[in-house]
């Protein structure tokens, strides 16, 4: 097993394992109740008819593909230096996506993002073309980005909205002492390593932080968790629908809004 994980112990005031103060990342509103209703009875019958169990964290031998990922993730980091050149312009996650203000409200969890649920950046692929080609290797890609959790950051417990997709992290830029950085999936604990793959199932309670007193960046990949049928249709045609959700639409004009900004301000500094 290339996952390296330690279980957490009691005396560390870093892991909380109770489900008091776990934020949800969805409003409220009567479209997204509706919504969720519908994601609820696709969850049950996803996880029983998940072709690769449900654990918290994956062994990466269940994903071959992880191997290729973490062979070319030189190249990888290559490109996310040069986006770094700019990391005081990169918008904070929540100015994004603004249900993530439930976890983060602060510049300290920033992201680059490149696609995610029926969004792709054109402009952030140009930038990184050879990290969009890798990441082309991962069946049913959802979502990619530069994920940069900034020294001091904590992004307490909470879980993702769904069980129908599964999230990768392969390390890229990964601070000493690694033993003051990690992520919490339910009971284990993992600390990132460069060039490291970890595929976990984000709809566990998990929480991260930073407590080094320099940058850390993964790569943040979601894609479609496989499945036996109906539940693979069914989750398919769930995650088509989602692109139309109002938080998915208002992060994809946020994010344009900010790509806009960003790419006239690098112009404007060519001209100068």
């Amino acid at each position: 097993m290339s996952v390296v994980a330690d279980q957490p112990s009691d005396q560390n005031p870093e892991q909380r394992f109770g489900t008091e103060g776990i934020k949800p990342l969805a409003r409220a509103s009567a479209t997204t109740r509706f919504f969720m209703k519908i994601v609820a009875f696709v969850e049950r019958m996803n996880v029983s008819l998940s072709k690769v169990g449900n654990p918290p964290i994956y062994d990466n031998a269940t994903f071959p593909w992880t191997k290729e990922i973490e062979a070319e993730w030189r190249t990888i980091r290559g490109e996310l230096e040069r986006v770094l050149t700019r990391q005081a312009d990169l918008p904070g996650f929540h100015e994004i996506s603004s249900d993530v203000a439930t976890i983060s409200q602060d510049s300290g969890w920033k992201t680059f993002l490149m696609s995610g649920y029926g969004f792709k950046s054109d402009a952030n692929i140009k930038l990184c073309p050879e990290t969009w080609r890798i990441c082309q290797k991962i069946p049913g890609l959802i979502t990619v980005m530069f994920s940069i959790l900034e020294p001091g950051k904590h992004l307490p417990a909470h879980r993702g909205p769904y069980n129908g997709v599964l999230r990768l992290h392969v390390g890229l830029i990964v601070p000493e002492p690694r033993e003051q950085l990690g992520i919490r999936v339910e009971q284990t604990l993992y600390r990132w390593k460069e060039g490291e793959a970890v595929v976990f199932d984000d709809a566990f309670e998990h929480e991260a932080w930073n407590k080094t007193p320099h940058t850390r960046v993964v790569l943040f990949v979601d894609f479609r968790k496989p499945l036996r049928f109906p539940a693979n249709f069914l989750n398919w045609a769930l995650l088509n629908l989602a692109v139309f959700t109002p938080f998915i639409r208002e992060g994809a004009d946020n994010h344009k809004a900010w790509e806009k900004k960003f790419y006239e301000e690098a112009e404007a500094l060519r001209n100068q």
